[in-house]
């Protein structure tokens, strides 16, 4: 029975280590296939974004050891579009938390988190 709940557990971690993590009011989600990458990354994710009145800004961010790029949107509010295609290019070697976050005109309204891993020596010609 032990063995079967540590067996439970060592699988079950990793996995959830990985997934995404929604905000308090899950107004934000963030979708990608895979994660693991080769370098130079091309890594294409899908923000889908509730609408709300409220939604201004949707900033969607690559935080990595040693490289950080993020973008910005413009939100409509209740009449904006659900899904966001963002796409981030060579991204380097390393671990790199994707984050998503939906902002109103005074405060962030919801989070979405996930990580993901870039492989390779780190000394890709492309580089950026």
């Amino acid at each position: 029975m032990v063995r079967n709940i540590l067996r439970f557990t060592a699988l079950i971690l990793p996995l959830m280590a990985f997934s995404g993590t929604v905000g308090a009011k899950d107004n934000v989600e963030i979708r990608i296939s895979g994660h693991f990458f080769a370098e130079p990354a091309t890594v294409q994710l899908i923000v889908a974004v509730e609408p709300n009145a409220e939604n201004r800004t949707l900033r969607v961010e690559a935080d990595g050891d040693n490289m950080f790029c993020a973008t910005e949107l413009s939100l409509a509010g209740d009449r904006e579009q659900r899904l966001h295609t963002i796409q981030f290019k060579n991204l380097a070697a390393g671990e790199y938390t994707l984050r998503a976050q939906v902002l109103s005109t005074s405060s962030v309204r919801s989070q979405a988190e996930q990580g993901i891993m870039v492989t390779g020596d780190g000394t890709s010609p492309s580089g950026w």
